[in-house]
């Protein structure tokens, strides 16, 4: 059990939300270009989503190793 932290499951799914962040940012502008606003709100939260996927991918993780 020395190296107990070679078995830790470090999977946060930030790499996941970062995808989704993405996608929602590249779809944004065609969901549905009669209402703009859904347009906005949604490359708003492909924003957060992805900026809360990259905290959770590599600034976390920094944090944790110092």
């Amino acid at each position: 059990m020395a190296h107990n932290q070679h078995n830790k499951s470090r999977n946060s799914g930030g790499f996941a939300l970062i995808i989704l962040g993405a996608l929602l940012l590249f779809l944004a502008p065609n969901i549905n270009p009669t209402n703009p606003e859904l347009g906005i709100l949604a490359l708003v939260g492909g924003i957060i989503i992805g900026g809360f996927g990259f905290y959770l991918k590599f600034i976390r993780s920094k944090k944790n190793k110092i």
